[in-house]
């Protein structure tokens, strides 16, 4: 069976009737998945696909996607069904329209609220990936634990692999060495987190409504899912105003936000070289700097 006969035929079991395409659009914007846009008997179909390998990595996005919509708190696509070819995974979705009117205080208040949903332990059920690069998300009680050895630790291993220069290399495990500095008056809860909530992975609606899609989820530092929001692109003053009435920062957040976004700038080195080494560098250095006071 070809991908899309499979697909039509999984979202007719899925949404209990005959679904027929009409037609497929190719969908242009990423660097890591193909995506297109099926018009079909049921209403307007999102799906992304990658090679039969990544099949994994759609499944977690899926309940990824599920456990933010259990939040009630922002706007998901809602997974429609999933599946995988002989050569291609992939995962069919609600098409959201987005481009709708800015709504950035109601974006910082919803983000908050779906911050207040919390687990028992820091990490989640299961890893994914941030982009291609796999995520560990093993428990732990302990949030200086889980990020030195699920966060910092595993990008520090992949520096070396990539051959990233020595001092930042340096830097870096003497970072993941004084971790706990950062931390001295300071215990965040573990919050559901998006976990990639960069300005390509949000939007509005066409009533507004903000949204949020392609997940990275897992329970941590609400600050985490903040410092990303300021790394590529922002949401504006508005956003970060509601949030705050909402539910305040902490006043160490200036210093973690760069620790936190160190994570996704080595990450970005992994994925793409280029100049993010030099980017990771400076933010490493002025950690350092900020532990000799």
């Amino acid at each position: 069976m070809d991908l899309f006969a499979q697909i039509a035929a999984e979202l007719s079991t899925a949404l209990d009737r005959p679904v027929a395409i009409d037609r497929t659009q190719t969908l242009g914007g990423g660097s890591i998945n193909h995506a297109f846009r099926l018009d079909t008997s049921a209403g307007h179909v999102f799906v992304k696909t990658n090679h039969a390998d990544r099949a994994d990595m759609f499944a977690a996005e899926a309940a990824g996607l599920d456990e933010l919509a259990a939040a009630t708190a922002l706007r998901v696509p809602r997974v429609l069904a999933r599946g995988s070819t002989d050569t291609q995974a992939w995962l069919a979705l609600d098409y959201l329209e987005l481009g709708g009117p800015p709504a950035p205080a109601r974006f910082g208040e919803a983000l908050a609220q779906l911050h207040r949903h919390t687990a028992d332990t820091f990490g989640w059920t299961c890893d994914n990936t941030i982009g291609s690069t796999a995520q560990r998300n093993t428990p732990h009680t302990d949030w200086v634990g889980f990020w030195q050895s699920c966060r910092l630790g595993p990008q520090i291993e992949f520096a070396k692999l990539d051959g990233a220069p020595r001092g930042l290399i340096g830097d870096c495990e003497r970072l993941h060495d004084d971790l706990p500095a950062f931390f001295i008056d300071y215990c965040p809860r573990p919050s559901l987190l998006h976990g990639d909530l960069w300005s390509g992975n949000w939007g509005y609606g066409s009533d507004g409504a903000p949204t949020l899609f392609d997940p990275a989820v897992y329970y941590g530092d609400r600050e985490a899912d903040i410092a990303m929001t300021e790394l590529f692109g922002t949401p504006g003053a508005a956003f970060y105003a509601a949030y705050d009435a909402a539910w305040p920062r902490d006043a160490g957040y200036r210093v973690r936000r760069t620790l936190y976004n160190l994570y996704h700038i080595l990450n970005h080195h992994h994925l793409f070289g280029g100049g993010y080494a030099s980017q990771a560098a400076r933010m490493a250095g002025s950690l350092r700097a900020e532990l000799r006071g």
